[in-house]
């Protein structure tokens, strides 16, 4: 279907590009005009389909090599990073740092980050409080209203030292705050349309 479109884009160029030069300037011309600008509006619309295309594939890529929940793609980096670093290479990627709403999505990346990385045992996901002490917003700076600390360490504890929020394996997914600066693994979110 895309190869279809390309030829089709590829047909209307050629024509615009034979067109231009046999025209006059007379009522044909204008009328010409007109047809150009036309296949040109068609040609832009063919290219955005194109576009979306091209990110509907790398998004099931992503899904394929990941897991898909909650109308959400997951995908286990297979490197450590600091935080901003990997938060960095999820937008790279087209996504955003993981970022659990409720206690189903932070169980399944729990369990999939288990699958992915047995040997791991925190990950990054995309909660922070760098811009306001105590005050947790996702990786988009908007407010968090579901949490799962690990309240048998007391956590949240890092002052204004640890700001970034990793989810735990060793504590079956529930969060502690660490410094930024830290290397481990992390979860990129993408957004199924």
């Amino acid at each position: 279907m895309a190869q279809s479109r390309f030829l089709m884009l590829v047909m209307c160029f050629t024509i615009l590009q034979f067109g231009r030069g046999s025209a006059s300037r007379t009522k044909k011309a204008v009328s010409g005009q007109r047809e150009d600008d036309d296949i040109r509006t068609q040609i832009d619309k063919l290219w955005q389909e194109i576009n979306s295309l091209k990110e509907l594939q790398a998004l099931q890529t992503v899904c394929l090599r990941g897991i898909k929940a909650h109308r959400k793609c997951y995908l286990v980096s297979e490197q450590s990073k600091h935080y901003h670093e990997a938060n960095e290479d999820c937008i790279a990627q087209g996504g955003t740092l993981a970022i659990p709403r409720n206690i189903n999505e932070n169980d399944e990346l729990r369990d999939y980050a288990k699958r992915s990385s047995p040997v791991s045992k925190d990950f990054w996901i995309g909660v922070t409080d760098i811009v306001k002490e105590g005050q947790y917003v996702d990786v988009n700076s908007q407010p968090i209203n579901f949490f799962h600390w690990d309240r048998s360490k007391k956590e949240p504890t890092g002052g204004k030292r640890e700001s970034c929020v990793a989810l735990s394996l060793a504590a079956q997914g529930k969060w502690h705050d660490e410094v930024c600066r830290s290397q481990k693994k992390y979860v990129c979110e993408y957004l199924i349309p």
